[in-house]
């Protein structure tokens, strides 16, 4: 087999350059194979040969292991593409290796005291907007209020037509009320049931007892004491909506507790 004088040329060449590569590698001076204009950063030697630029390696030696880039300011962003790179340790940085700014203001999140909030101020925050002073009030002082007996409408508790029976979507309504009767003290309390027009007079006054009962004798099992708590019928006698409509009606079906004054 004849060897052409091309490829004899080639070789000899390439021998030639491995022998001054580990020569310079065994000075301590080695081969710089990076080069920018290259789509990898790397001369197209070091593509082919990894060994290029390696200590103590020939051409066609083992090829060395690639070195990691250095991350002096340690934020994940290596020197080489880091535009900070004297970042504070623990500072949340982009992909320039730069502190965030999230809303903008000039100040990095880790010096703004308000990262989330626009402020063009030494810590990043709003001023703070001064409180307008306080008219003076020359008005006389009220007077203090005659002792009018205490009055609570059930708001929400009503009765389905001719019934007296408690609704279950009432109940949670009845128990706080049963918690503001507390807050009353020792005081006597009238139950005070009520109908809409329709019917007689004699059979509303009756429906309207038997739901001042329901409710009162519900109020007893939440603790309040039934010496305190007396039932009575108003029949239709004190509406407070109109009985025209369906919605007037419901709300005159109603259960009041009023103080009695003694």
């Amino acid at each position: 087999m004849r060897t052409t004088p091309l490829f004899l040329s080639i070789l000899t060449a390439t021998l030639i350059s491995a022998g001054a590569v580990s020569a310079h590698a065994a000075d301590g001076k080695f081969y710089d194979p990076s080069n920018a204009a290259s789509p990898t950063g790397f001369t197209t030697n070091y593509e082919a040969f990894r060994t290029v630029g390696c200590p103590n390696q020939g051409l066609l030696g083992t090829p060395c292991k690639p070195t990691k880039e250095a991350d002096t300011d340690g934020d994940g962003v290596v020197d080489s593409k880091d535009k900070c790179p004297n970042t504070p340790a623990g500072r949340k940085v982009n992909a320039d290796g730069c502190e965030l700014d999230r809303d903008g203001d000039g100040i990095v999140d880790g010096d703004d005291k308000c990262p989330d909030v626009y402020a063009k101020t030494a810590d990043g925050c709003p001023l703070p907007v001064a409180k307008p002073a306080e008219a003076a009030d020359y008005t006389a002082a009220p007077t203090a209020p005659a002792d009018i007996p205490r009055r609570l409408v059930l708001e929400g508790v009503n009765f389905n037509y001719d019934k007296s029976t408690l609704r279950p979507e009432d109940i949670a309504i009845i128990d706080q009320n049963a918690a503001d009767l507390k807050e009353w003290g020792d005081i006597d309390v009238e139950v005070s049931g009520h109908t809409d027009s329709r019917g007689s007079d004699k059979y509303n006054m009756g429906l309207s007892l038997r739901r001042a009962d329901a409710v009162r004798d519900y109020l007893i099992t939440k603790g309040i004491s039934a010496d305190r708590l007396t039932a009575k019928g108003y029949g239709e006698s004190q509406p407070i909506e109109s009985n025209d409509t369906d919605e007037g009606r419901f709300k005159n079906r109603r259960v009041e507790l009023n103080q009695i004054k003694k």
